[in-house]
């Protein structure tokens, strides 16, 4: 990478002025006007103060002026750098010859890996983490999303990704959708036998509507919550008057999931679930109270959060079944076990960011090597029209309503295109949606921005990469005639290339910060680029060297396109 070329040698400059140059920062301005890079050492040198290291051969104090303008003479005669600038109070501004843009755009198209300095490291990613007997809503859709994104980042930087599925399929939720089954059914003047007949969504989708009433009753009715909690602790002893209804339904919403991954383009490669992890968190728990780090209370064990600043909660409850948080606990070692990982990334919605908190304190107590190993990432909340949905009333957004009706509205707006095209704008639509902003802030989720063929979008870009390949349909790049990056460029022209040598920095800073926005937000650049000069500029009709250099760049766009797509799980389609 330029980039990185580009800290070798202002680290070496540093050196010669007498200065250790420490982390060298170079990024690439907001504003091209500020050129491909910019580093602000200068300022970091001259903010050391009067130290021996900010001092010149003859003692004098250098102020970060000084240093940058040292700095960029030392620097000025590099090989790669058309000019550079001194800004400000002390900004070294660089601007990289085209045919070095180029030759990196070259190479960027070349590589299948980014290196990142992850190749030897394995990495396991938790996402999605859908309940069993509930509905795959919205927010396991977002966590979908964010969570195979980030594993296709980490991925391209050589990393070995091992995706994870964590599933809840004991507890009060289970209990309370197997209480309201019976009751949904009466409802609806249904058996048992005909609901089997029934398609796996139509099932699914019943599950859900049984576990609403459940819940509606169980806050509602003291003898109810009694009813339901006898079942969860029947399920736990898999009861036999109770656990073939129970395997049942957890089937049907196992199977309704998987679906929906394949819509998704996800495939994991461990499933787990609480009944399973559930029996080693107890454990855990139990051995640990012997040692002081859980404590019995009213019954129950809890793990004291308010000793470490943050809140109790409890482990086991006064019953003697483990918790939630329990099963967290003996997810971790189950995990490890399987696949011995160097880092294990957890993605769920922000509403349970304190719980986690107090779920690594407690794994940091007991097993703090897999505690370092851990990173927590949050996704915000999506707000459709309506405000925020709840299960537990029963209205809450289906994530699959959601890829159908996008897909509808795709129909309507665009009426010629096929079924699969259809369902790859929509799903590019909602995917790029959701991943454009920064993915702890929530989501204000619009239909019309989302399909929109103009403006922040992932259909925009869809479109863009099938412009990009109609054009090269009709006259694709050959070899025996190279592109000329210098002499008269157009403005159009530099600027796209200026944004596509920047690539492979911006996938590997998106893997580094776990932030697909970031690449998102680098391809709608590159699109509004390309469709600037498409715009402005013949392509096929224009003389040589420009068509040369045109189509050209026409191809980077679309590889690079593609490229950025699928590391956000969109496919580029060639036509649409």
């Amino acid at each position: 990478m330029i980039r990185d070329l580009l800290k070798d040698d202002i680290a070496k400059a540093a050196k010669k002025l007498g200065l250790d140059a420490g982390d060298v920062e170079v990024v690439r301005p907001a504003d091209a006007v500020n050129g491909d890079y910019s580093t602000n050492i200068a300022l970091k040198l001259g903010a050391r103060g009067q130290g021996p290291e900010t001092r010149d051969t003859d003692k004098n104090y250098q102020s970060a002026i000084d240093i940058a303008n040292k700095m960029a003479d030392s620097l000025k005669d590099q090989p790669y750098i058309e000019k550079l600038e001194v800004a400000g109070p002390g900004f070294i501004n660089f601007f990289m010859k085209p045919e070095i843009l180029a030759n990196e755009v070259e190479n960027i198209l070349k590589k299948k890996k980014i290196d990142l300095g992850l190749a030897t490291k394995s990495v396991t990613v938790e996402f999605t983490d859908p309940n069993p007997f509930k509905e795959f809503h919205i927010g396991h859709l977002f966590s979908n999303i964010v969570g195979e994104a980030i594993s296709r980042l980490l991925e391209a930087t050589g990393a070995t990704v091992k995706r994870a599925n964590y599933q809840g399929d004991v507890g009060m939720h289970v209990a309370k959708t197997i209480w309201g089954i019976p009751k949904m059914l009466d409802q609806e003047g249904l058996s048992l036998e005909e609901l089997r007949k029934k398609p796996l969504k139509a099932r699914a989708f019943f599950l859900g509507q049984a576990y609403a009433l459940g819940s509606q009753e169980f806050e509602a009715s003291e003898g109810v919550k009694k009813e339901v909690a006898d079942l969860n602790k029947k399920i736990f002893d898999h009861d036999s008057s109770i656990y073939p209804l129970y395997e049942e339904g957890r089937e049907w919403s196992l199977d309704y999931f998987e679906e929906i991954y394949k819509r998704l383009g996800t495939k994991f490669d461990y499933y787990y679930l609480e009944s399973e992890v559930g029996k080693v968190g107890q454990k855990i728990v139990e051995d640990n109270l012997k040692k002081g780090i859980f404590e019995k209370s009213d019954g129950a064990i809890i793990f004291p959060g308010e000793k470490f600043g943050l809140h109790n909660r409890v482990f086991i409850n006064s019953l003697g079944l483990p918790t939630y948080e329990a099963k967290e606990l003996g997810l971790a070692p189950t995990k490890y076990k399987d696949f011995a990982y160097d880092l294990s990334v957890i993605v769920t919605g922000n509403e349970i960011k304190d719980y986690f908190k107090v779920l690594l304190e407690a794994l940091a107590q007991i097993l703090p090597d897999l505690a370092k190993k851990t990173k927590h990432i949050t996704h915000g909340m999506v707000r459709m029209p309506g405000g925020k949905m709840s299960s537990r009333l029963g209205n809450v957004i289906l994530g699959e309503w959601l890829l159908d009706e996008a897909k509808e509205r795709v129909k309507k707006e665009f009426t010629s295109v096929s079924d699969q095209l259809a369902e790859e704008i929509a799903t590019g639509a909602v995917k790029y949606s959701l991943l454009k902003g920064n993915v702890g802030q929530e989501v204000n989720f619009s239909f019309e921005e989302s399909i929109s063929l103009n403006g922040n979008s992932g259909p925009y870009l869809q479109y863009t990469h099938a412009r990009c390949k109609s054009v090269l349909g009709k006259g694709p790049v050959t070899r025996d005639r190279e592109p000329v990056f210098s002499g008269d460029i157009k403005d159009e022209e530099l600027k796209l290339l200026r944004a596509l040598c920047h690539f492979e920095e911006v996938v590997s800073d998106a893997a580094a910060a776990f932030a697909p926005n970031v690449v998102a937000n680098f391809l709608h650049d590159v699109a509004q680029k390309y469709n600037s000069l498409y715009n402005n500029l013949p392509i096929l009709k224009a003389g040589e060297p420009e068509r040369a250099r045109r189509l050209f760049l026409t191809q980077a766009t679309a590889d690079i396109l593609a490229k950025g797509l699928w590391l956000l799980g969109i496919s580029a389609p060639g036509k649409m």
